[in-house]
């Protein structure tokens, strides 16, 4: 996936300041502001794709730029809300960069983060509150119809920093707060789909119902394989059904990949059929022209047939991880590495 891994370091979605933009408008010509979980995504992608200067350049954006030490906030100008979620993808792609390179700056962050989510997103009816506002940190209030607003399943894909924290520093009370996201998780994923009335929220939620079944990848609880072949199943049923209005490049890319994984895991034989048809789909989003700022990106979706002018790099990340793993055809990551 050389042309995609030449866009997001070179198309100039990373910005000179190391951040990343949240996607290009190929209609207007510009980048979406910087988003600090995009540029958490994109450092976790830049490791994987093995580019160390722009992955360098994005943790520095984010230890030294964004990070206050008290909140990561979801942008910078205005530095309105943080989000648990993008803070989980933050740490993770901090501790991508320090396992690559071994700065302790990255490290040192990581952890700093970690103990935020801890401290601050936590609600006394023992939910995760996903957003709170800032400087005062108070919680936004939930909103069902909105996935990103609710406390809910998806929030173990976050939760895996915990579980990653305690790994490299053996911290106890991150590993316990993963269990503790782990067992709610279980707990509700059968309520979380189709969850909405309107079929393009739904294929909205089929993009965070994946990050459960991602986040569950080093559960240890016996309940894991019957929630990955349950939740691949009702997820392949799902896009089939609703793929002729809304297509997500992402959906195709972490189905793919959690397919990958659940085969090497020896917890579901991999449907080859139906994983050649997910990763030739997914191939058809990558946009091919003659403009380097869109050439070897992946458009986030379409509808109704038609392309939305959004070249994404979380897309383009998740799309390049998937493809590299089908086409290596054997098991060579670990679910740490997973972007």
């Amino acid at each position: 996936m050389s042309r995609a891994a030449r866009w997001l370091a070179q198309s100039g979605i990373q910005e000179p300041s190391g951040g990343v933009a949240r996607y290009y408008r190929s209609d207007l010509g510009r980048n979406h502001p910087v988003s600090t979980e995009i540029t958490g995504y994109a450092l976790s992608a830049l490791v994987w794709l093995n580019r160390p200067a722009e992955a360098a350049a994005a943790a520095r954006f984010l230890t030294r730029q964004a990070w206050s030490g008290g909140a990561m906030p979801f942008e910078l100008d205005p530095a309105g809300y943080t989000y648990f979620f993008d803070c989980g993808i933050i740490v993770r792609g901090l501790l991508a960069a320090w396992r690559y390179d071994g700065e302790q700056e990255y490290l040192d962050v990581a952890a700093a983060i970690g103990k935020t989510m801890l401290a601050d997103f936590c609600s006394d009816d023992g939910s995760i509150n996903p957003i709170l506002v800032l400087p005062g940190k108070q919680p936004l209030p939930h909103d069902p119809l909105r996935w990103s607003q609710s406390p809910g399943c998806y929030q173990i894909k976050a939760a895996l920093a915990w579980r990653e924290l305690y790994e490299v520093t053996g911290e106890a009370d991150f590993r316990c707060a993963y269990d503790w996201v782990l067992a709610g998780a279980l707990d509700s994923y059968a309520g979380f789909l189709p969850g909405h009335t309107d079929p393009l929220k739904v294929v909205d939620r089929l993009h965070a119902f994946l990050y459960f079944l991602e986040g569950i990848l080093p559960c240890e609880d016996e309940r894991r394989a019957a929630a990955l072949c349950d939740g691949i199943h009702r997820v392949a049923c799902h896009l089939a059904d609703l793929a002729p209005q809304f297509e997500r490049s992402d959906v195709y890319a972490q189905l793919l990949r959690i397919r990958l994984f659940a085969d090497w895991l020896g917890i579901a034989p991999l449907d080859r059929a139906a994983a050649e048809r997910e990763a030739s789909t997914l191939t058809g989003f990558q946009a091919a022209s003659d403009d380097p700022r869109i050439d070897g990106g992946f458009y986030f979706g379409r509808k109704g047939g038609t392309w939305l002018p959004y070249v994404n790099p979380v897309s383009t990340a998740f799309a390049a991880q998937a493809l590299a793993l089908w086409e290596n055809g054997a098991s060579t990551t670990a679910w740490q590495h997973l972007i």
